[in-house]
């Protein structure tokens, strides 16, 4: 598991700076600016998740479930979140606007909560373990 958090937080690295430059350059004559600022909002957010899995991944053995779904709870919830506004910004500025993914966003966004939440236990544990 510890292979899959390190290589997908460089993939969703690595997309972050892709759909950004995309958002910077390309999307910015057909969004307007509520559209660019939600679409911006979806790429910071990918590339602080994707920073986190990478040290994630350095930081922690993989060896326990709740670091394993820790884990699955960041890429779950970098891909409903990220990706919905993503889908919601192109949608509406095509102005056919995919109404479904509206919910999809906060689940996604509750899912990276609950992520960094047990990122907080596990950092807990290993403070525990490693004092005198």
């Amino acid at each position: 598991m510890k292979e899959v958090v390190l290589v997908a937080g460089g993939i969703f690295g690595a997309l972050s700076v892709i759909f950004g430059a995309f958002g910077a350059h390309a999307l910015k004559k057909y969004f307007n600016e509520e559209q660019l600022k939600s679409f911006e909002t979806g790429v910071k957010y990918q590339m602080y998740h994707a920073i986190i899995l990478i040290i994630s991944g350095i930081t922690f053995p993989f060896t326990s479930s709740i670091q394993n779904i820790m884990a699955w709870f960041f890429m779950i919830g970098m891909i409903l979140f990220s990706f919905s506004i993503y889908g919601l910004t192109l949608s509406s500025a095509r102005g056919k606007k995919i109404k479904i993914l509206g919910p999809v966003t906060p689940l996604g966004g509750l899912l990276l909560v609950a992520g960094w939440i047990l990122l907080t236990i596990n950092l807990a544990e290993i403070a525990l373990y490693l004092r005198p």
